[in-house]
């Protein structure tokens, strides 16, 4: 593993009083695909937020604790968080084209960034390592929203990465989709990893085993003190290892569906 893109030390994230997640320690390596697996209120979710300071957006929240991006400390009141989300971009659970044209749909964020000239050759380039360009070429003027589920959250991969982000957050981005159009977000995950990061949050476990190449697994325990539940991570491995033989019990559990 090179140089960690993300370095995560003792972070802790609060809705409120509320303490979502523990005492969170990783390093993100880069040109991976690292997957967050875990139950329903572990923080996988609260956690890739913090990736790209979304969580600034939840007036409640507050994260604390060490985030490095490249050495540089996220959280640092010196940092800009809309120029963070254009390093780091984020694509969500439910595909979310704005209701423009295709076209515009993928040169909105270049456009905000101030850029006016090759516009057309971007579009054209981001629509390709979207593995949609091929299907939308002919009909860039029409409306996003008349694309299917699946080729809505391909333009929605192709709007994140035509600011030329270093990193893809995903989270549970095939969870509306069919299984043709999962496969498809999955040879394309795979494929993007030689260019960008990618963390996804998943609660498909046999997708975390075919893409990832490194499994955090979270869970749910009750804090001594308040009795409050909140988030854990329990494991951070090879996902090889934490499939096959995982050092925790918990994990094992987990993964073999006993748990969860």
């Amino acid at each position: 593993m090179g140089a960690p893109v993300f370095t995560v030390r003792d972070l802790n994230v609060y809705y409120g009083t509320l303490r979502a997640l523990y005492d969170v320690s990783l390093d993100i390596a880069p040109e991976e695909i690292t997957a967050f697996i875990g139950p329903s209120g572990c923080g996988k979710s609260s956690l890739l937020r913090c990736f790209n300071r979304m969580n600034d957006l939840i007036e409640s929240a507050r994260v604390e604790g060490t985030l490095l991006y490249h050495g540089v400390d996220l959280y640092d009141p010196s940092i800009d968080p809309v120029a963070v989300r254009r390093r780091i971009g984020m694509v969500f659970q439910k595909p979310n084209p704005f209701p423009k044209s295709i076209y515009d749909n993928v040169a909105y964020g270049p456009r905000l960034l101030g850029r006016r000239s090759e516009l057309d050759e971007l579009v054209e380039s981001s629509l390709r390592r979207a593995g949609l360009w091929g299907e939308v070429s002919d009909r860039l003027s029409s409306s996003a929203l008349g694309l299917s589920g699946g080729q809505q959250q391909r333009l929605c991969i192709a709007r994140a990465v035509a600011v030329d982000p270093d990193v893809l957050l995903m989270d549970e981005p095939c969870s509306a989709l069919d299984p043709i159009a999962t496969g498809l977000i999955e040879e394309l995950m795979t494929e993007m990893k030689a260019r960008y990061t990618i963390i996804i949050v998943t609660h498909n476990m046999q997708q975390a085993a075919r893409v990832s190449d490194r499994t955090a697994f979270f869970t749910v325990e009750a804090d001594d003190a308040t009795g409050q539940r909140r988030g854990k991570l329990i494991e951070f491995d090879d996902t090889a290892a934490i499939f096959a033989t995982p050092s925790d019990g918990r994990t094992e559990a987990y993964v073999t569906g006993r748990f969860g």
